[in-house]
């Protein structure tokens, strides 16, 4: 039995991490790091509540943390953590700088800790479906391939840290982008240039609330956008290959109901988890003139800790790897510097 301690107990922790971990058979949630208020107790009666890092890690039975801070305080816990001879989850975005990310990677691999970055969105149904598609090729070669996020919030949380001018690694790139890029990476590879924007829609924004990443290949673009101000959303993804097209409305369902009352706790996650109904799944349009339905993948963000448990244990890769973390923190570091200055940015330019 691996015993987590969960460190965080905003919003990714409540409904991203402590109900996945609870799923997951072989993984105990031991100990929730809060360091103010009674939200953890009063959700989990059975588990001890810390107030500092030092006060979870004396409980020497804890195995694996699972960082769910606000981005500028990744690296800090991710590090002492590693120190203190842990196995490590730390939430996305890996960290604000490149030079912090490679440190955390070596400090990992010479304390011999297991480390990866929580892509529960690999453990979409969507993109699970997309990745079968693609595999199957009955697109053929692909040659556009774009995924979205799109939302319609008309006001700014003041208080949000992720929509803070003065916080480090927020904005919508470094909190949706992440997702993205991952997926496009897992694809298609390392492309060869990428060229970003980010802006406001709103006018009470005070950082990007929208942005549009192209990843460039050789005969092949990866283009993917979030929007703040989409009443009516585009398609979640689009894919147009020499043998037809694929496109896909609607989200996947598991983050609406993790973040509503509904969420499950330990063994009440049901036989019909992250199923879609037929009227949700999505359309492939083929030049032979066949047009069907293609039924969404079931989607399971248990998947990504049960992967990290069999890592631990020695039965399987890491399917998040540090130097796969490494290069989404690349193609996000490039992004930003793309849209920073204006041009296009080879895959091969120094970040920082």
């Amino acid at each position: 039995m691996i015993r987590v301690g969960l460190i965080g107990f905003g919003l990714a922790g409540q409904a991203f991490h402590a109900p996945v971990i609870l799923g997951v058979p072989g993984m105990e949630l031991a100990c929730i790091l809060e360091r103010h208020g009674s939200r953890a107790k009063e959700r989990y009666p059975k588990v001890r509540v810390a107030r500092t890092l030092d006060e979870m890690l004396s409980d020497k039975t804890i195995g694996l943390c699972a960082v769910a801070t606000p981005n500028d305080s990744h690296f800090s816990y991710t590090k002492a953590c590693l120190e203190a001879g842990r196995d490590v989850v730390v939430d996305k975005p890996f960290t604000p700088t490149m030079a912090e990310a490679e440190q955390l990677v070596h400090l990992a691999a010479e304390r011999g800790r297991s480390l990866t970055v929580y892509q529960d969105r690999r453990w979409d149904g969507v993109f699970r479906t997309v990745k079968k598609l693609l595999a199957a090729g009955e697109l053929g070669e692909i040659a556009e391939f774009e995924a979205r996020f799109d939302r319609f919030r008309l006001e700014a949380k003041p208080n949000a840290w992720r929509e803070r001018a003065d916080f480090p690694a927020a904005g919508v790139l470094w909190d949706l982008g992440p997702h993205l890029i991952d997926q496009a990476l897992v694809l298609f590879g390392e492309p060869e240039t990428i060229s970003a924007s980010a802006f406001r829609q709103r006018a009470t924004s005070a950082i990007d609330d929208a942005f549009d990443v192209s990843m460039e290949y050789p005969r092949l673009r990866a283009e993917l956008r979030a929007r703040i101000i989409a009443y009516a959303p585009g398609p979640h993804v689009l894919i147009h290959g020499t043998r037809g097209s694929f496109v896909k409305y609607g989200m996947d369902p598991q983050e609406e109901i993790l973040r509503s009352p509904a969420c499950p706790d330990g063994d009440q996650w049901g036989p019909d988890w992250g199923l879609e109904p037929e009227e949700r799944w999505g359309t492939l349009s083929l030049v032979s003139g066949e047009t069907r339905k293609v039924k969404t993948e079931r989607g399971d963000y248990r998947g990504f800790y049960a992967n990290v448990r069999d890592a631990i244990d020695k039965r399987a890769p890491l399917d998040v790897s540090p130097q796969h973390a490494l290069r989404v923190m690349r193609a996000l570091l490039l992004a930003h510097k793309s849209s920073r200055e204006g041009r296009t940015v080879p895959w091969t330019e120094t970040v920082e």
